[in-house]
């Protein structure tokens, strides 16, 4: 609790939309959007959805749901109202005259929340790369003066040059400056990772929606304190650790990544591309999945999505269906199979608690036997019984 002598500080009212264009994935009930608003700190007050076959080119929901948006805003006393899908740069400037309120979308809130959480410098150079990139789009909506000049005595601008393109041009060489700076960290990243596989590393990636538990799981099994809680996007800075498996003899290399998300902002995807390479790199990947969640398909597939946008779509998964100490009884064991389809293809899978700790040794084990059958591969037969001590 805070003393009387500090002022608290409230949570900014915001209004939700969302609107429906036939999308298998829509969320009615903007429960996400909502979970996002909170950890950025925002309080929805109001939430609005609505259907469209297309949305309109100059108000996205057109002016009469707008109105209907500024007067839901006005009644419950909202200070920004906020998209759940992406808007053009000429779509939220239109909007903020029609709401008189700051718009915001879905895009610029991830891109805040990843702002909040980043703590390496990698990552904060990765955010900051994509916020600039999303910002020059933006800079129509910044300046709406764009007959004020800049320019002559004591101006970097020459003669004539409008603060558009002054800002334009500045934020094209903040954007250079941070990928040059990215490219250094990438440098960096690419030795270490050649130092491991001079080692004859296996390692293994976390990977899965935000929010699963990849980072509790991690923690688990490497007995180690990487931030873990019970918010989205808990994680943004790769952390890695070894894990000893006894089944096998050996240590692995294992790291916890980024949380994905539906309609992750390609300016992240793109800026997270260092973070993202240990996954691409990695010779397993541990596909965390929230198995108390009823729509844990559709996270799956929008993993699957972005693991095949960075070029990791081929690298090797085992699907862990964390906390099922969430799960009813029912619903266990109506899931409770060995294997799960993805794209057609039967990937293994194991149900785990990282929480309580159950199925831990199943997953050890499941490890130590991929680690073996990786390290036997290629071996003749005498190679294998003397590594396995068979007698033949």
């Amino acid at each position: 609790m805070s003393s009387p002598d500090t002022p608290e500080v409230s949570a900014t009212p915001v209004v939700l939309v969302g609107v429906d264009f036939g999308l298998p994935h829509f969320d009615g009930e903007l429960e996400e959007l909502g979970l996002l608003a909170q950890t950025a700190g925002l309080d929805p007050v109001a939430r609005l959805t609505c259907k469209r076959k297309a949305p309109d080119a100059a108000l996205f929901v057109g002016s009469g749901k707008a109105d209907e948006i500024r007067m839901l805003a006005q009644m419950h006393g909202a200070k920004e109202v906020l998209f759940d899908q992406a808007l053009s740069p000429a779509q939220q400037r239109n909007l903020e005259r029609q709401l008189e309120m700051p718009v915001n979308d879905r895009t610029l809130l991830i891109l805040e929340i990843f702002a909040q959480r980043a703590r390496s410098h990698e990552g904060k150079l990765q955010v900051e790369l994509a916020k600039l990139r999303y910002l020059s789009t933006r800079l129509v909506r910044r300046w709406s003066h764009l007959e004020r000049q800049r320019g002559g005595i004591g101006t970097r601008g020459g003669p004539g040059e409008t603060q558009i393109e002054l800002d334009r041009r500045m934020i094209n060489e903040a954007i250079k400056r941070t990928r040059e700076r990215l490219d250094k960290v990438k440098r960096q990243r690419s030795t270490q990772r050649r130092q491991r596989e001079r080692r004859d590393t296996f390692n293994i990636s976390l990977v899965g929606y935000t929010n699963a538990g990849k980072s509790t799981l991690f923690n688990a099994l490497v007995k180690a304190r990487a931030y873990a809680a019970d918010q989205l996007f808990a994680t943004l800075d790769t952390t890695t650790r070894q894990l000893y498996l006894a089944e096998a003899g050996q240590s692995v290399s294992l790291s916890d990544t980024v949380g994905f998300i539906r309609d992750l902002p390609h300016g992240l995807v793109d800026a997270f591309q260092a973070t993202l390479q240990e996954a691409v790199d990695a010779d397993l990947l541990l596909h965390v999945v929230d198995a108390a969640n009823p729509g844990f398909p559709e996270q799956i597939a929008q993993v699957q999505k972005v693991l095949a946008e960075i070029g990791a779509s081929d690298v090797p998964q085992l699907l862990v269906f964390n906390k099922v100490d969430a799960l009813a009884p029912e619903a266990q064991a109506t899931q409770r199979q060995d294997t799960y389809e993805l794209d057609g293809t039967p990937v293994p899978r194991i149900f785990v608690s990282a929480r309580t700790g159950e199925g831990l040794a199943q997953l050890r084990a499941q490890l130590a036997a991929t680690c073996i059958s990786a390290r036997t591969d290629g071996m003749t037969p005498g190679d294998t019984a003397e590594l396995t001590g068979s007698d033949g």
